[in-house]
């Protein structure tokens, strides 16, 4: 099993990365969650991955940290319905800390707007994990190394600060996004406050 792949980004689009590693060039999948922490062609990477093997077909999944490698192969191996390719779409809609709130909270209504996800599969996510994410694959952990080499904020500040947009208006999707992208740009360590004003600036 192919755990990790660290070599030179060659190329990266939203959904996908193209890693070269000892003068092999490996396609990775990626979501769009992952494709936003991306350092810029010609630099160093490492991605968490899953693999998948089929007769006619070898498929590389990555992602940023393994513990959003590990939500993946959680919702592929648990709930039906969800295959790679959706898994990889409710991944690129919304991070994995708002994910295991929408689940633990049942928000169905969340969780259905997400590429491919009707109201059906939504609930099956919810009365599928709900009690596997209790304990939250991203835990209460103080931090979570990124592909760059960094270190994101804590989840839980993550998780507070867009449901302080939300309260302000914002659709969740679109709080979810401008958190993401406020934790990006201020870096390890950041504060619920620190990522509320940088989202709102």
């Amino acid at each position: 099993m192919i755990t990790f792949i660290q070599g030179i980004l060659v190329s990266a689009t939203p959904l996908h990365a193209i890693i070269e590693l000892n003068d092999v060039g490996y396609e990775v999948n990626i979501p769009l969650t992952s494709a936003e922490k991306l350092p810029a062609p010609g630099a160093r990477v490492k991605l968490h991955t899953h693999v998948i093997y089929r007769e006619d077909a070898q498929t590389l999944y990555g992602f940023a940290t393994i513990e959003d490698r590990d939500f993946f192969r959680l919702m592929i191996d648990n709930v039906t319905g969800i295959g790679p390719k959706s898994a990889l779409g409710i991944m690129s809609r919304l991070s994995v800390e708002s994910l295991e709130s929408a689940i633990r909270s049942g928000d169905i209504g969340l969780l259905a707007k997400c590429p491919g996800i009707g109201k059906k599969t939504a609930e099956r996510l919810v009365v599928e994990l709900k009690s596997k994410v209790q304990n939250s694959i991203s835990g209460e952990k103080n931090s979570t190394q990124s592909v760059a080499g960094q270190v994101s904020p804590p989840a839980s500040a993550h998780r507070d600060a867009i449901s302080a947009l939300v309260a302000l208006g914002y659709k969740a999707p679109d709080a979810d996004a401008a958190i993401r992208q406020a934790a990006l740009a201020i870096g390890a360590g950041a504060t619920t406050e620190a990522l509320i004003k940088k989202a709102l600036s």
